[in-house]
């Protein structure tokens, strides 16, 4: 279960549908806590069932150094990781065949 820590996932249902986050924290096999540095900050993290995350390949890498320490990632660092995967995400997704070159 702590391969989860500081994976990168997205929500599937509720209010923050859509929207990108790290996993801070593994509570049980059915529950994890997550952040997104902006509307959930690392001093309030949202508990969230793992069966409403769709989960991706990517990991906050810089969030996962903070917590291997035992320590909390400040919420900048959490949206400077969520910011980058996201615009790496968007390369990947634009892909080839487009002419550009």
């Amino acid at each position: 279960m702590n391969d989860l820590l500081a994976r990168v996932v997205i929500s599937k249902s509720g209010r923050d549908q859509g929207r990108m986050f790290v996993i801070v924290k593994v509570v049980n096999e059915r529950f994890v806590m997550i952040v997104d540095g902006d509307l959930r900050k690392i001093e309030n993290p949202k508990l969230k069932n793992i069966r409403h995350l769709q989960m991706t390949n990517f990991k906050a890498e810089d969030v996962a150094v903070y917590l291997a320490r035992g320590e909390l990632p400040a919420n900048h660092v959490i949206k400077r990781n969520l910011k980058q995967i996201r615009e790496a995400r968007d390369q990947m997704g634009r892909g080839s065949g487009n002419g550009e070159g």
